[in-house]
């Protein structure tokens, strides 16, 4: 009698020998929120960070503005204590010092760390050196560059720096820091050095992704360097230019290390007194801390106005 055989379905390797389509679901399920765990997690930490020592402080300072502490009572009083701190004589000349700082910080600070890298864009030879070289300030710490012009740079007899300069080039001699005139150029200077280093490698880093193409162009038209940087390089860095504009903005208007350090925090006839040095005055000399609270807020409403407008110019021009 002859056996008949039933051929068996080969399956494929690694296949299951039975599909269930809802467990193959719930696998998918749980590992959908397996990885959406992971990543939430991941990212616990920055929001817990971010909520301790930015959102918190920010929210209490507004609600500290509007409060007044007497031996540990607090009470309510509205806007007493911003009416209080702008009929603070000392306020307009804080901002005064302030924005000419920042004015000046655009004009130097600002074009300075763009045509060094253009400088050293041009290089072919030693770019790693003159980039450590460019960068080195920024490795060190703000308080020791900051006391390395003050007593070396600054100092206002023939022994210093910038005197001995100016006297070996027969040109007169400043007081700098004990001089209210030039107190602000010099922590504007100071600044400059101090903080260029990491301006000029994005402006490199920006410059390098230009194609070489319209330089190419550009030449064979007869543009001289000028033209060059005006019709190739300013447009194509453009959007890096912009940024960095704004960050500079937001930076030199909480300038507060300077004249603390190198005026000694106001300087000659208040030449010297920001808006940050005031806040830190009204909280740590005075004990006003509702007083210092408001002063915050205003400078945060300032800094938002000006971070307002760039956005807006940004995606109108975008």
């Amino acid at each position: 009698m002859a056996i008949t055989t039933v051929p068996r379905t080969r399956r494929e390797p690694g296949r299951p020998a039975s599909s269930d389509p809802a467990g193959s679901r719930r696998a998918s399920l749980r590992r959908k929120v397996r990885d959406n765990l992971t990543g939430h997690a991941f990212l616990l930490g920055a929001v817990v960070c971010f909520a301790f020592f930015s959102w918190y402080p920010m929210i209490r300072g507004v609600v500290m503005s509007f409060q007044r502490t007497r031996r540990g009572v607090t009470t309510w009083v509205g806007w007493d204590n911003y009416d209080r701190i702008i009929a603070d004589p000392s306020f307009w000349t804080a901002w005064k010092n302030t924005f000419f700082f920042t004015v000046l910080a655009l004009v130097l600070g600002y074009a300075v760390p763009f045509f060094v890298a253009i400088l050293l864009n041009e290089f072919r030879h030693a770019r790693g050196y003159l980039r450590i070289l460019v960068y080195l300030p920024v490795m060190l710490p703000p308080a020791s560059a900051l006391f390395l012009f003050k007593f070396y740079a600054y100092d206002p007899s023939d022994a210093g720096l910038f005197n001995s300069i100016l006297k070996a080039l027969h040109l007169p001699t400043s007081q700098w820091m004990q001089s209210s005139g030039m107190t602000m150029p010099a922590m504007v200077l100071a600044s400059t050095w101090m903080n260029m280093g990491g301006a000029v490698l994005i402006y490199l880093a920006a410059l390098q992704n230009i194609p070489g193409e319209l330089y190419e162009a550009a030449e064979l038209d007869g543009a001289g360097i000028w033209r060059r940087i005006r019709n190739v390089t300013i447009p194509q860095t453009r959007l890096i230019l912009g940024l960095l504009a704004m960050l500079q903005i937001v930076a030199t208007m909480q300038f507060f290390i300077e004249p603390l350090i190198l005026a000694n925090g106001t300087g000659a006839e208040d030449s010297a007194t920001s808006v940050a040095y005031l806040i830190y005055q009204h909280g740590f000399f005075q004990n006003d801390l509702n007083g210092a609270a408001a002063l915050g807020v205003i400078m945060l409403v300032v800094l938002a106005g000006f971070s307002a407008v760039y956005v807006r110019l940004s995606t109108k021009q975008d």
